[in-house]
């Protein structure tokens, strides 16, 4: 008997230990399956300073590269305020935290349509 590899779930497991030992701060991950037809999972953390999250992002980015991942598309590493890492299964977003708090993209992925303010408008 075959054993089914799930390679989004090996994909966000070696994201998220690259992570615990860069010391990211604040990380959630988001399950994206049955909500968006681009990836599967987004990981959204926070790096204390520039420097920070350009460590982080590039160790990640390494570790994914070593993993074998040929698909892998990186942007941001030249302000590091934000990088995006973007393997086509899991996204991850690496953020200074003023640069998260204002963005907020948790809000957006996590957010049910029940939560949001409805807005009635009437004809006059």
């Amino acid at each position: 008997m075959a054993v089914v590899r799930d390679s989004a779930t090996e994909t966000l497991s070696l994201v998220l230990a690259r992570l615990e030992d860069m010391k990211a701060e604040e990380t959630v991950t988001i399950d994206l399956r049955g909500k968006s037809a681009f990836s599967d999972y987004m990981v959204v953390t926070t790096g204390r300073s520039n420097r920070h999250v350009g460590a982080v992002a590039e160790n990640v980015a390494k570790g994914l590269k070593e993993a074998g991942q040929k698909k892998l598309h990186v942007e941001g590493l030249t302000n590091c305020d934000w990088v995006l890492i973007d393997t086509g299964e899991v996204i991850l977003h690496v953020f200074r935290p003023e640069v998260r708090e204002f963005y907020n993209l948790e809000r957006l992925w996590t957010q049910s349509p029940s939560d949001e303010p409805r807005i009635d408008l009437k004809a006059v």
